[in-house]
């Protein structure tokens, strides 16, 4: 069963997305983020990217999903560049995974 993937972020960061078929939803302030975020999880989306910038907003939001299953929440650069804690991200879940950090 295939599932939904959604993108949330600036206009400017997360337009390209909709190229792919990607549920893009512009979020600019912390209420409009957690609320994508929230009714993306209830309608069962397996995967939301959302923007560096926009995530440190809701640095609580995408806590309690850590731990679910569902959805895996990635944090992306946006159009302004990285600011690392996207790949700072990716590096402690491999490391949970693996025991190490091989990256």
């Amino acid at each position: 069963m295939a599932h939904k993937i959604g993108v949330i972020g600036d206009k400017y960061s997360v337009m390209p997305f909709k190229l792919f078929g990607f549920d893009v939803r512009y979020g600019m302030s912390a209420r409009q983020i957690r609320d994508s975020i929230e009714e993306m999880a209830e309608e069962d989306y397996g995967v939301i990217f959302i923007t560096e910038q926009a995530s440190e907003q809701v640095t609580e939001t995408i806590d309690r999903y850590k731990s679910k299953m569902k959805p895996a929440i990635i944090l992306i650069p946006s159009h302004d560049g990285t600011n690392g804690i996207g790949k700072q991200a990716v590096q402690e879940n491999v490391e949970k995974a693996i025991g190490q950090n091989i990256l």
